[in-house]
């Protein structure tokens, strides 16, 4: 039977990738990561698909969160392009970005 506890090669070296080897779209890749990272974003873009229209104020009456917690989610799904906001007057209006997503999923199959 293997010894569950060997080391390989490499990590016996103590290798590290040098920082200049880190392709742009391992960075896209981990940004991505980062922002959907939270089990309440995870649910956010979960409601947001489940829905064909932009979606205003019944998120936060979907989510065990408060209201500014809501939108500082949203927010850094916003800022990945994970979801996208529309103004409609006093209000914001969020989707999911497909192209964003789509990004997300094939970065994720490179691995």
């Amino acid at each position: 039977m293997e010894d569950q506890n060997q080391s390989c090669k490499p990590c016996e070296q103590g290798s590290t990738i040098p920082v200049s080897h880190i392709s742009p779209s391992d960075e896209a890749l981990a940004e991505l990561a980062w922002a959907i990272a939270h089990p309440a974003r995870v649910k956010l873009v979960r409601l947001l698909l489940e829905r064909s229209a932009c979606v205003c104020g019944e998120l936060v009456e979907l989510m065990p969160l408060a209201q500014s917690t809501v939108s500082q989610h949203l927010k850094i799904l916003k800022e990945a392009g994970i979801v996208q906001g529309e103004i409609d007057g006093p209000r914001v209006c969020y989707c999911v970005n497909i192209a964003g997503l789509a990004r997300l999923k094939a970065l994720v199959a490179e691995l």
